[in-house]
């Protein structure tokens, strides 16, 4: 909902730099889900976090054989929300939906849910770093190319450490499938955040600003 102001005089510099900056390069910037003064949360803020810890949740249970050489590895679109999470608030909200939105597969898979989260920070993080300082279109590339690298780094490092311990792999034979399975499988995987997150993340400033 938009919210009304009555303004007895004219508009400060503060407040024309804060409108200034809700709309430049597709700022997500929305003062009605941000933190109160002392560092509180308003009940809006929570409830949106909310809502993308339960989509993070629900999309990390999608599975998708992209890479017909490996059909074992399954692509979940979970890792978009939390990109788009981290442009929308910030690195903070990326730590909390990249976090409690796979602890649902703790109880399941705990191992397999430890590399999520480890995976879905290393690409969220460094994405919403880069766009918290520099807030256009290119500032998104350049975070979503760079949180992508840290990604795929993280992915093929938590696969060679954590996966011989679970899924009755040797470290040797693990190290094998680096180059024609892990690489090109989380290659796709992040070429597709990326190029999702981009086309998505103007449409939905707008629908969290409003």
């Amino acid at each position: 909902m938009k919210e009304t102001r009555l303004y007895m005089s004219m508009p400060s510099h503060t407040e024309n730099q804060e409108h200034h900056d809700a709309n430049r390069g597709g700022s997500f910037e929305s003062h009605s889900t941000t933190a109160g003064r002392g560092g509180r949360w308003s009940t809006k803020r929570i409830a949106v976090y909310a809502l993308f810890v339960a989509l993070t949740i629900v999309l990390s249970y999608v599975s998708i054989p992209i890479f017909p050489a490996a059909p074992f590895l399954k692509y979940d679109p979970s890792g978009i929300v939390v990109l788009v999470a981290g442009f929308a608030f910030g690195p903070l909200a990326t730590a909390v939906v990249g976090t409690l939105g796979f602890v649902p597969h703790i109880f399941s898979n705990p191992f397999g849910a430890l590399i999520a989260i480890i995976v879905a920070l290393a690409l969220g993080l460094p994405a919403a770093f880069i766009y918290k300082r520099i807030r256009t279109r290119k500032g998104a590339v350049i975070g979503i190319l760079v949180g992508s690298v840290a990604g795929l780094a993280a992915a093929i490092l938590c696969n060679v450490i954590i996966t011989p311990i679970y899924a009755h792999m040797s470290f040797q034979q693990v190290l094998g499938m680096i180059i024609p399975v892990l690489l090109p499988f989380n290659l796709m995987k992040f070429a597709i955040h990326g190029v999702i997150t981009f086309l998505i993340y103007k449409p939905i400033s707008v629908l969290v600003n409003h």
